[in-house]
């Protein structure tokens, strides 16, 4: 299987921001979408260039990765947080992508950029919401209480939930979603800035494109209700950053290390040995541009040009590597946008091949945007299952893929459809 290289679809950040603005014309943007996001054809990824602030924080954070990872293993353990089911602090060999094997190439640090506890966020609201609601001859609470109705649209926990206690309960019985950053203040005290200055531009400019994906959505699906998908990134406090760091592949010394040189496999795991083969199961992923260190933790290029990020299409072409200019994030659809626009844009399963060059490692960093524990994973009304993946989409997944319709059934809500990808993938 020999894959192609391709340009990704680009998008100035000026003209991402401009498409926003509710006076102009969207169309240039909805044709770059529909080429990133909604054809046969498309990766499920467009990057947003010329974005200000990037390079300076990217610069910033993604050297850290290996510092991180090369803390001693005692620094590590204090970071270590099985009881989350390792969704938060480090992680390192607790996955599984493909088949039965951990995965021992990559460590992983997870924080959420936008709060350090979402249990007592999602706490916060409730009271405001409640001192709204017991305030009723208060005339300055009017413009309150219209925003706690339009909160009441998206978060449903606040119509489920009948009390701070059985909140607390919910989030004890779903550590892996609710429980609170670990920070290595300590052993890395810069990383706690960084990592969160970085998630929240991530986050920021993933907003702006979520409601640049509703416009296009709404256009051409009746029963599609607007803004869903603004509402969930603007709204939700749900957000897991993960910091990552691809050892040298001549570092790997478990059985998860597979050979990279050409021609030894001809399946699709000769594209994997890094990370296996998924599809994120989130709203929006935003990605930072890669960092590549040798031994000794100096920033270098990659001296292997097959190494990176591989991508198939929903009709099963390979292509790869991908590349990302430095000033850019890659926006990549999840699942649950695939759900909540019932197919219409679309998740692609992707893997990154390793550097096969001797002490090369790779950093790099990616922000999970999703809905709340409550969500409902809905399809606009006319749209069917079988609208949201088609059986010739099925058939293209790499073999280690699991469906979406194995793990996500109608009336489910975000926390279950999560409960059940963790389930598949550790």
């Amino acid at each position: 299987m020999t894959p192609r290289k391709v340009d990704i679809v680009k998008i100035s950040y000026d003209d991402l921001v401009t498409a926003c603005s509710s006076n102009n014309d969207h169309s240039s943007v909805d044709n770059l979408i529909d080429q990133a996001y909604a054809n046969s054809s498309s990766l499920g990824i467009l990057a947003i260039t010329d974005i200000p602030s990037l390079p300076l924080l990217r610069s910033k954070l993604l050297p850290l990765a290996p510092k991180l990872a090369a803390l001693p293993a005692q620094q590590l353990d204090e970071i270590t947080a099985p009881q989350s089911q390792y969704q938060v602090g480090w992680s390192h060999g607790r996955e599984k992508l493909e088949g039965d094997k951990l995965d021992f190439s990559k460590g992983s640090y997870y924080a959420n950029p936008l709060t350090d506890d979402l249990v007592e966020s999602m706490l916060e609201r409730r009271r405001y919401y409640h001192d709204c609601n017991h305030n009723n001859g208060d005339e300055s609470n009017v413009h309150d209480k219209q925003q706690m109705k339009e909160v009441l649209k998206w978060d449903e926990s606040l119509n489920q939930i009948k009390s701070e206690e059985e909140l607390r309960q919910l989030a004890n019985a779903n550590p892996a979603f609710f429980a609170p950053n670990v920070w290595p203040t300590k052993s890395l005290p810069e990383l706690e800035t960084a990592l969160k200055e970085m998630g929240q531009l991530i986050h920021q400019v993933g907003v702006y494109l979520a409601k640049c994906c509703d416009s296009y959505v709404a256009a051409r699906c009746p029963g599609y209700n607007p803004n869903t998908l603004e509402n969930i990134l603007l709204h939700s406090k749900c957000c897991k950053a993960r910091l990552l760091h691809y050892f040298a592949t001549d570092e790997i010394t478990d059985s998860s290390k597979k050979d990279v040189d050409e021609g030894k496999s001809a399946d699709d795991t000769q594209f994997s040995n890094w990370c296996g083969w998924h599809n994120d199961h989130g709203s929006l992923t935003g990605l930072v541009p890669a960092m590549y260190h040798d031994k000794n933790g100096n920033i270098v290029q990659c001296p292997d040009e097959d190494a990176g990020l591989y991508i198939k299409s929903r009709n099963g072409d390979l292509v790869g590597p991908v590349t990302l200019p430095e000033n850019a994030l890659a926006f990549q659809v999840g699942e649950t946008m695939q759900v909540h626009t019932g197919g219409w844009l679309h998740a692609t399963p992707h893997a990154v091949r390793g550097c096969n060059a001797s002490g090369i490692s790779r950093s790099t960093f990616a922000v999970f945007m999703e809905p709340e524990y409550h969500s409902p994973m809905n399809l606009p009304a006319g749209r069917s299952v079988s609208d949201t993946q088609c059986e010739k989409a099925e058939k293209s997944l790499p073999k280690t893929v699991r469906t979406l319709r194995s793990r996500w059934k109608l009336e489910m809500n975000f926390g279950e459809f999560s409960d059940a990808t963790f389930a598949a993938f550790h």
